[in-house]
C-alpha cells in the first residue's frame, strides 16, 4: 500500500515539472512541431496573394505576421500532416466574396506537392492560364471555371499525368482544344463547356479510357464527332451540344452502355437516329433537339429505355408515328416533341400510362388539334403536369385539353404554354391554377375583357396576352395580388389602361410590352416605381406629354426601350450618366422630340430617333467621349441643318447610319471614311454639294449607298466598284453627277439596286453589266413589293434598322423598305446616254425592273430582253430606238408596265399572251409602228374594227335578246314560286288547309293501293 502511493506521487510531481518546463519556454519541441507550413510555400503564397484585389475579405487570414506564421491554418489550405507540404489550395469564389484581378499563378511555382487547386467562380479578368501550370505534376483535380480566363488553353496540361478532374467551363478561352489531353490517361472529368474553342475534336480523346464524364457544350467546335468518343465506354455523361457538329450519328454510340446523359442538341448533324441508341439501357438523359437536318422516324428500339426520365426530340425532321406503347418508358418526367410537323399520333393511352410525367411539350405539332382522343388524354395529365408547352398546334376554343384542364380543381401546374393557335371567346377562370407562374396565351383570337381572376393567380411571374383581341379597360384591381409578377406583354390588344397618378404597382417588372394599348395621353407616372425595368416597349400608347426627366435615368438599367409612334415632346436633358449594357437598343421615332442628342446617348448600341424635330448633332458627335459601342444610329426626317461636324471617327463601330431627308448642306466631311464598320450609308434627300470624299473606299463593308437628291456633282467614282464590292443598292438618283458609267460598277457582283438616274451621265452603257451575278438569279418572293414600315420594332434583336430606298415604280415614286429582299433594279433614266441597249443585259434573269428612258439611245431592242422572265417593269420610252419590236417580248408573263413610246420603231405590234393587255399609250409616238394595240392597220392588213365592228353589234343583239329572256324565266320563276308557297308559308289558314289537303291525298292514296291490291289477289285466285 506504501509503493503505491509513492508511486502516485511520483506521477504527479512529473507532470507538475513538465507543466513548469512549458510555462518557462523550455519545450521548444512541442512549439516546432505545430507550426508546419514550409517557408518557401508560405512567401509564394504571400506573393501570389499581392496581385489579387480582396475586397471580400476572402484571404483576411493570410497574413504576414508572427500570429498568422502557420499557413496550414490559412483559409482555403490544407497541408500535409507528415511532411507540411500544401496540397489543396481551394479559393473558389460565391457571390458576393470573389477575387478579382489579374492573377499571377506563376508565383505559386514553389507549390510543387499540390494535389488540388480549385480557382473556380472568380473573376481574373481575361488572365492566361499559364504554361508552367503543366509542372504540377502531382496535381489531381484542377478547377479554373467560372473565372475569366482567357488566351487559349495550355497544351503544357498534358503533362498533369495524375490528373483526374478537369475543369475549365464558362471561361473566355479559345483555340483549339490541345491533343496532347490525349495523355491524360487518368482523367475521369473533362469540362471544356462554354468558351470560344474551335476547331475538331482531337482524336487522341478516344486514348482517354477512364473517361466518365465529357462535357464540350456551347463552343464553335465543328466537323463529325470523331468515332473514337465511341471507344469511351465508361463515358456517363457526354454533352456535345451548341456547337457546329455535323455529319450522322454514328452506330457505334451504342457502345457507350454506361452512358446516363447524352446531349448533343443545336448542332447540324443529320440523317436518321441510329436504332442503337436503343441499346443504352442506363441512359437517363437524351437530347437530340435542333439538329434540322435529322429525320425519319423515331426508332421502335427507344421503348427500350426503361431507365429514360428526360426525352427532347425538338426541332427535328421526324416524321411517321410515334412508336410507344404503354409500359413504354415508364419513369419518363419530361417529354419534348416541339417543331416536328409530320409527326402522326398513333396511341393516346400510351401518354395517360407516364404517371410520373410532369412536363409536356408538343410545339408544332399540327395534327393534335384535330385529335380529340390525344387531348382527353393531356387534359388526365393534368393532375401531374408542372409544365405544359401546346404552342402552334392548331387548338381551338373547343379543344378538350383547354377544357379539361381547367375543370381540374387542384392543378399544380406552373407553366402553361397556349401560344400561336386559334383559341377564341373570353378567358375561362383560372382561379384552380393557383401554381401558376408562366401564363402564355399570345397570337390567339381571344376576345372579352381581362378577366379579373387572373388577379387571384398570386404566384404569376410572367403573363403573356399579346396579340389577340382584348378590349376594355385595365384598372387598378386587376393586378393588386400579382406582387410576383416579373414579366407582362399586352401588346397589339385594344385595352386601356387606367391607373391613377398616385397609384403604386404591387410588382417590380422586368420585362413590360404595352404597344398598340392607350396609356395616354399623360405619361405613366407609375413607370417611376418601376425599378427593375430591362425591356419596355410602350409605342403606338396614345402618349401626348413631356418625357419626365426621372424617366431618362432609368435608361441605366434598360436593354430595351421603344416608345415610338407617340407624340412624346420636349428635350432629352444631357444627363452625367453613362450606358453600360453593350446591347442597349432605343427606339423613340415618330414622336416630336427636339432640340439636340445628349452625349450620353452615343454609348447605347441602336438610337432610332427618326421622324422627330431633332436639331442638332454637334454634343452628340463631338463630346469627349468616344462611342465604343454604337452600331446604328437613325436620324431621318428631322430638322438637322448645316454641315456635318467633322468628328465621325468617335464612333467607329457604327454599322448603319441614316441622316436622310432633313436640310444637311455643304460636303460629306472627310472623317466618314473612318467608320470601316459601316454596311448601310443614307443620306438621301439632302443639300450635299461637291464630289463623294475619296476616304469612303475604306468602309468596304458597305452593303447599301444611297446618296440621292442632293446636289453631288463630278464623275461617278471608280473607287465606288473597286472597293466596295459589297454593295447590294447603289442610289445615286437626282444629283449632278457627269461623265460616263464607269465600267468598275460592273465589279459589283451582289448588287441589286442600281439607280442612277436623273443625272448628267453620257456615252455608252457598259456591256460588262453581265456580271452583275446576283440579278441573274430569279427572285423567289414574287409578291407585293410597295409596303409599309411595321409599327413596332419590338424585337429584342440589336438590329432594328429597315433599310429603304425611294425607287420609281410603275411611273411613280415609291418608298421600299428592306428592298434587297424583294426587288431588283436598274434605273438609268433622265440622263443623256447614247449608244445601243446592251443585249448582255438578257443575262439578267433575275431583274424585276429595267428603266433607260429619257435618254438618247439608239439601235434595236434586243431580242435576249425576252429572256427576262422576272421583269414586270420595263420603261424604254423617248429615246430614238429603231426597228421592231421583238416577238420574244410576249414570253415576259409577268410584265405589268412596258412604255416603249416615243422612240423610232416600225413594223406590226406583236399579238400575243403578255403584249396583248398593254393599250395603245405603251406604243404612241413611233409613228411607224401598227398593230391592234395602236387600231392602226398594217400593210396588206383587212381595216381594223369593221368585221369584228359588225359582230359585235350582232352579239350585242343577241346579248339584248338572252338577256330579255333570262330576265322573263327569273320573274316567271319567282311570280310562280311565291304566288303559289308564299300565302302558304306566310298564312297560317292556308298553311293548315294546305297541310289537311295533304293528309288527305295521303290517306285516298294508301286507300286506293290497298284495293288494287285486293283486286289483283282476288284476280289470281280466281
Amino acid at each position: 500500500m506504501g509503493g503505491y502511493f509513492v508511486k502516485i506521487l511520483f506521477a504527479l510531481l512529473v507532470c507538475f515539472l513538465h507543466t513548469e518546463i512549458s510555462i518557462l519556454g523550455l519545450n521548444s519541441t512541442s512549439e516546432i512541431s505545430r507550426v508546419k507550413c514550409i517557408e518557401s510555400e508560405r512567401q509564394a503564397l504571400l506573393n501570389f496573394k499581392r496581385g489579387l484585389v480582396n475586397d471580400s475579405g476572402m484571404l483576411s487570414t493570410w497574413r504576414d505576421d508572427e500570429n498568422n506564421r502557420d499557413c496550414c491554418k490559412w483559409k482555403g489550405l490544407q497541408c500535409n500532416n507528415e511532411t507540411g507540404h500544401v496540397y489543396m489550395l481551394d479559393l473558389h469564389g460565391h457571390y458576393p466574396q470573389r477575387l478579382s484581378g489579374l492573377i499571377n499563378i506563376s508565383s505559386l511555382i514553389d507549390l510543387q506537392n499540390i494535389e488540388y487547386l480549385n480557382l473556380s467562380n472568380n473573376d481574373f479578368e481575361g488572365s492566361y492560364i499559364p504554361k508552367f501550370m503543366g509542372s504540377f505534376t502531382n496535381l489531381k483535380y484542377l478547377d479554373l471555371s467560372w473565372s475569366r480566363f482567357g488566351g487559349r488553353i495550355p497544351y503544357e496540361l498534358g503533362n498533369l499525368s495524375k490528373l483526374e478532374y478537369l475543369d475549365l467551363k464558362w471561361n473566355s478561352l479559345d483555340g483549339a482544344i490541345p491533343s496532347q489531353l490525349g495523355k491524360l490517361t487518368s482523367l475521369q472529368h473533362l469540362d471544356l463547356s462554354l468558351n470560344s474553342l474551335s476547331g475538331e475534336i482531337p482524336s487522341e480523346v478516344g486514348v482517354l479510357t477512364s473517361l466518365q464524364h465529357l462535357d464540350l457544350s456551347g463552343n464553335y467546335l465543328r466537323g463529325e464527332i470523331p468515332s473514337e468518343v465511341e471507344k469511351l465506354t465508361s463515358l456517363r455523361h457526354l454533352d456535345l451540344s451548341f456547337n457546329s457538329f455535323r455529319g450522322e450519328i454514328h452506330s457505334e454510340v451504342g457502345m457507350l452502355t454506361s452512358l446516363q446523359h447524352l446531349d448533343l442538341r443545336g448542332n447540324s448533324l443529320l440523317g436518321e437516329i441510329p436504332s442503337e441508341v436503343g441499346k443504352l439501357t442506363a441512359l437517363r438523359y437524351l437530347d437530340l433537339s435542333y439538329n434540322v437536318a435529322i429525320h425519319g422516324e423515331i426508332p421502335y428500339h427507344f421503348k427500350n429505355l426503361s431507365q429514360l426520365q428526360y426525352l427532347c426530340l425538338g426541332g427535328l425532321n421526324l416524321s411517321g408515328p410515334i412508336p410507344f406503347r404503354v409500359g413504354n418508358l415508364p419513369i419518363l418526367h419530361t417529354l419534348r416533341l416541339e417543331g416536328n410537323f409530320d409527326l402522326k399520333i398513333n396511341d393516346a393511352q400510351w401518354l395517360s400510362s407516364l404517371s410520373f410525367l410532369t412536363t409536356l411539350g408538343l410545339t408544332s405539332l399540327h395534327n393534335l388539334g384535330s385529335s380529340r382522343y390525344w387531348q382527353q388524354m393531356i387534359g388526365e395529365l393534368i393532375t401531374n403536369l408542372r409544365e405544359l408547352s401546346l404552342v402552334d398546334c392548331n387548338l381551338t376554343d373547343e379543344s378538350v385539353v383547354l377544357s379539361a384542364s381547367l375543370q381540374n380543381s387542384s392543378s399544380p401546374l406552373v407553366t402553361l404554354n397556349l401560344n400561336d393557335n386559334s383559341l377564341e371567346g373570353p378567358i375561362p377562370n383560372l382561379s384552380n391554377f393557383t401554381s401558376l407562374r408562366t401564363l402564355h396565351l399570345s397570337n390567339n383570337r381571344l376576345t372579352g375583357e381581362i378577366p379579373k381572376s387572373i388577379g387571384l393567380l398570386h404566384e404569376l411571374e410572367s403573363l403573356h396576352l399579346q396579340d389577340n383581341y382584348f378590349e376594355g379597360d385595365i384598372n387598378e384591381w386587376h393586378p393588386t395580388n400579382l406582387s410576383k409578377l416579373e414579366e407582362l406583354d399586352l401588346t397589339d390588344n385594344s385595352l386601356s389602361l387606367k391607373f391613377g397618378t398616385t397609384w403604386v404597382p404591387p410588382f417590380q417588372l422586368y420585362n413590360l410590352g404595352l404597344a398598340s394599348c392607350k396609356l395616354g395621353p399623360s405619361f405613366p407616372s407609375w413607370l417611376q416605381n418601376q425599378s427593375h425595368l430591362v425591356f419596355l416597349d410602350i409605342s403606338d400608347a396614345g402618349i401626348d406629354d413631356f418625357v419626365p426627366d426621372w424617366f431618362w435615368n432609368k435608361l441605366q438599367s434598360m436593354s430595351l426601350m421603344n416608345m415610338s409612334y407617340n407624340s412624346l415632346k420636349g428635350t432629352i436633358p444631357n444627363l452625367p450618366i453613362k450606358l453600360t449594357d453593350d446591347n442597349k437598343l432605343i427606339v423613340l421615332n415618330s414622336n416630336q422630340l427636339e432640340g439636340e442628342i445628349p452625349a450620353f446617348l452615343s454609348h447605347a448600341y441602336a438610337l432610332d430617333f427618326s421622324n422627330n424635330k431633332i436639331s442638332g448633332l454637334n454634343t452628340f458627335l463631338c463630346g469627349k467621349r468616344a462611342s465604343t459601342n454604337l452600331h446604328t444610329l437613325d436620324l431621318s426626317s428631322n430638322r438637322i441643318m448645316g454641315q456635318l461636324p467633322n468628328c465621325w471617327e468617335h464612333l467607329n463601330t457604327l454599322e448603319f447610319l441614316d441622316l436622310s431627308n432633313n436640310k444637311l448642306s455643304g460636303k460629306i466631311p472627310q472623317s466618314m471614311g473612318t467608320l470601316v464598320n459601316l454596311e448601310a450609308l443614307v443620306l438621301r434627300h439632302n443639300n450635299f454639294i461637291g464630289d463623294l470624299p475619296f476616304t469612303l473606299k475604306n468602309c468596304t463593308r458597305l452593303d447599301i449607298l444611297d446618296l440621292s437628291e442632293n446636289l453631288l456633282s463630278g464623275p461617278i467614282p471608280s473607287w465606288i466598284g473597286q472597293s466596295l464590292q459589297q454593295l447590294q443598292i447603289l442610289s445615286l438618283r437626282v444629283n449632278h453627277f457627269n461623265g460616263s458609267v464607269p465600267v468598275h460598277l460592273c465589279y459589283l457582283r451582289q448588287i441589286h439596286i442600281l439607280d442612277l438616274s436623273r443625272n448628267n451621265l453620257s456615252k455608252g452603257i457598259p456591256t460588262c453589266l453581265r456580271n452583275f451575278t446576283a440579278m441573274m438569279e430569279s427572285r423567289v418572293i414574287t409578291s407585293q413589293i410597295v409596303r409599309g414600315r411595321r409599327i413596332s420594332s419590338r424585337s429584342i434583336s440589336p438590329l432594328i434598322y429597315d433599310s429603304n430606298v425611294l425607287l420609281m415604280w410603275k411611273g411613280q415614286d415609291h418608298m421600299y423598305w428592306n428592298p434587297e429582299n424583294l426587288l431588283k433594279s436598274i434605273d438609268l433614266s433622265s440622263n443623256h446616254l447614247t449608244g445601243e441597249v446592251p443585249k448582255e443585259l438578257g443575262y439578267l434573269l433575275g431583274l424585276v425592273s429595267l428603266n433607260l428612258s429619257r435618254n438618247n439611245l439608239h439601235g434595236q431592242i434586243p431580242s435576249e430582253i425576252g429572256n427576262l422572265n422576272s421583269l414586270e417593269f420595263l420603261d424604254l420610252s423617248r429615246n430614238h430606238i429603231s426597228g421592231k419590236i421583238p416577238s420574244t417580248l410576249s414570253k415576259i408573263d409577268r410584265l405589268a408596265v412596258l412604255d416603249l413610246s416615243n422612240n423610232d420603231l416600225n413594223g406590226r405590234i406583236p399579238w400575243g399572251r403578255q403584249l396583248q393587255t398593254f393599250d395603245g399609250s405603251s406604243f404612241e409616238g413611233n409613228t411607224n409602228l401598227c398593230g391592234q394595240q395602236l387600231n392602226k392597220s398594217c400593210p396588206g392588213d383587212k381595216p381594223i374594227g369593221t368585221p369584228e365592228g359588225e359582230a359585235v353589234a350582232g352579239e350585242d343583239e343577241d346579248s339584248i335578246f338572252y338577256g330579255a329572256l333570262y330576265m322573263s324565266l327569273g320573274l316567271g320563276f319567282f311570280a310562280g314560286f311565291w304566288g303559289l308557297l308564299g300565302p302558304i308559308l306566310l298564312w297560317q289558314p292556308w298553311r293548315i288547309a294546305y297541310l289537311k289537303f295533304l293528309n288527305r291525298l295521303t290517306d285516298y292514296i294508301l286507300l286506293m293501293v290497298e284495293v288494287n291490291m285486293a283486286k289483283c289477289h282476288m284476280w289470281f285466285k280466281g
